[in-house]
């Protein structure tokens, strides 16, 4: 599954496509997350390796029978610039219903549309294929441009997490959100 999407980009516009992450994308990925601007917003360690990377991917692709999970990239003239995932949250069968979500976009296309058509697509998937009742994330509380997208998105604050994540040698708060079914799933007979 592909999408082509168009972007706002300052004046212009740019053909994002979407799809599901690849092998492939590993090096480019690699290069995003040696960024301290993009993998200080995340829960990522830095510096982790290409090869790193193409073992997350080959661990996700295909994915495990009856799972529900999908990382998706958003890819710019045939380079990634952004990823997101719905992740398990463990193994509880009653919290099957339940994904975590991780997105993160590249410096230089931030604030271009990218997070929000990463956001779309990934909802569409968890809201009308996955089964997924129940979304939640953690942002760090600074983090305002991911605040308000995922507020776009329906995302509401749940909570306050005071010192759970280092980052840059500080343990900072993070805001818990999450975000139910926009409509009652529906049984057809």
């Amino acid at each position: 599954m592909s999408a082509v999407l168009p972007c706002a980009a300052k004046e212009t516009l740019m053909s994002l496509v979407i799809r599901r992450v690849k092998a492939s994308d590993a090096s480019a990925i690699a290069e995003q997350f040696s960024d301290p601007e993009v993998f200080g917003g995340t829960l990522q360690l830095p510096f982790a390796s290409e090869e790193l990377w193409a073992q997350r991917i080959a661990g996700m692709n295909p994915p495990a029978p009856g799972s529900n999970e999908m990382v998706l990239a958003a890819v710019l003239n045939d380079k990634p610039v952004g990823l997101a995932g719905l992740h398990s949250v463990g193994p509880s069968v009653r919290r099957r219903h339940v994904m975590a979500l991780g997105i993160t976009v590249a410096k230089a296309a931030q604030g271009q549309g990218v997070g929000h058509a990463l956001m779309t697509a990934l909802l569409d998937y968890a809201d009308n294929w996955a089964q997924v009742l129940r979304i939640e994330l953690t942002v760090y509380h600074d983090n305002q441009r991911a605040i308000r997208l995922y507020e776009r998105h329906g995302f509401e604050h749940e909570g306050r997490l005071r010192a759970d994540a280092l980052r840059n040698g500080l343990y900072e708060d993070v805001l818990a959100m999450g975000r139910l079914h926009p409509r009652q799933p529906l049984v057809r007979s």
